[in-house]
């Protein structure tokens, strides 16, 4: 069985050495030794100003929404994970989903501002499949508009644009380091904040109960993590250019195969990419179906990735018309694709997908 993804996982004997620091020291959570030292590795390497390490993307999410003091509406994107409109929903706010760009699939800043009214208070997007949101364009109509921005860059790790890290736009990022992520802690996310009207002491004071000291003055949740995962963390980091380059040359593969024959989202050259997902764009629901059923016969798994668009999920009780993203969600389907996975699996998966009797229906 082919997964449609599998965790990088270091050798044992190194994160076993990490573990017995921890046993010796015994100090397992609550912003221990490894915590912060992760904390600033990450800082480093993604080229960004600060960051909090936290318990996973979705509190992450949270985080950014109750520091940032957002209420009442947010505009989102209705292409990405349940978790983005769930942290919203959490947070007692309200999603207003806003239609998709066709190519980068991510929200379309053309149909913002028409969503905009005196209930509106901050833009959240996803960087869908790691592919840049046009930031600049979504950056104005914030300032225009006295709006924050909220991106969720769960899938954008070491992502560039314009030479940049792409995690140093909008008010606050925020990570996701789940165990499918091409880094990981296991279970684990980030919080990065840009530096604009929230100090990172409100951030670090959130994910801690909201105490500072032996104040307990204001609101907050257990978002912090643990020694273990940080200790993971640091393993995984010294291999994350290796996996982005063996991600990178199974991409390859499957472009030398697919790429022009199925649809795939556009990404720019200004695009310093990191791999994690290969989404390919079908004609209809049925091509896909048919792919992905002749992938499980040969004992290969694919992922509908992301299906259904957000603004057609049962508990969303208001409508919002998202033809875009409705009709992309029934047509996305994503390869595998991880490190691991070797050139002749990859060169048969490609080769299971085009096959003209499939291409054909």
């Amino acid at each position: 069985m082919i997964p449609v993804t599998q965790p990088f996982l270091p050798q044992i004997d190194e994160y076993q050495r990490l573990i017995s620091k921890i046993w010796n020291e015994k100090w397992l959570t609550n912003h221990g030794p490894f915590v912060q030292e992760l904390e600033q590795k990450l800082q480093d390497y993604l080229q960004v100003r600060s960051l909090f390490f936290v318990s996973n993307g979705t509190i992450a999410l949270q985080l950014a929404i109750k520091a940032l003091q957002i209420k009442k509406q947010i505009i989102t994107t209705p292409f990405s994970f349940i978790a983005t409109v769930t942290s919203i929903l959490w947070e007692n706010c309200e999603p207003v989903f806003v239609d998709i760009d066709p190519e980068t699939l991510c929200i379309d800043p053309q149909k913002i501002e028409d969503a905009i009214t005196e209930d509106t208070s901050a833009i959240l997007a996803t960087h869908v499949y790691g592919i840049p949101c046009e930031v600049e364009k979504i950056d104005a109509i914030a300032k225009k508009h006295h709006l924050k921005v909220i991106y969720d860059a769960a899938h954008a790790f070491g992502v560039k644009y314009k030479g940049k890290s792409l995690l140093n736009y909008g008010d606050i990022s925020t990570l996701s380091f789940h165990a499918t992520k091409l880094f990981h802690t296991v279970e684990g996310g980030a919080v990065i904040n840009n530096g604009g009207e929230i100090g990172d002491q409100i951030i670090n004071r959130i994910r801690n109960f909201g105490i500072e000291g032996e104040d307990y003055d204001y609101v907050g949740i257990n978002a912090k993590n643990s020694e273990f995962h940080a200790a993971m963390g640091l393993c995984n980091l010294k291999y994350v250019e290796d996996i982005i380059q063996r991600r990178k040359v199974i991409t390859e593969i499957y472009d030398m195969f697919l790429k022009d024959r199925y649809k795939r989202p556009y990404i720019g050259s200004e695009v310093t990419y990191n791999y994690c997902y290969y989404p390919i764009i079908f004609d209809s629901e049925e091509v896909l179906l048919k792919v992905k059923e002749n992938l499980e016969n040969h004992q290969i798994l694919a992922r509908r990735y992301f299906k259904p668009s957000l603004n057609q999920l049962p508990y969303i009780k208001k409508r919002f018309s998202c033809p875009i993203a409705e009709e992309v969600s029934k047509k996305v389907l994503c390869l595998p694709l991880f490190s691991e996975l070797n050139r002749n699996d990859a060169e048969r998966i490609a080769t299971l997908v085009s096959e003209k009797s499939i291409k054909t229906y």
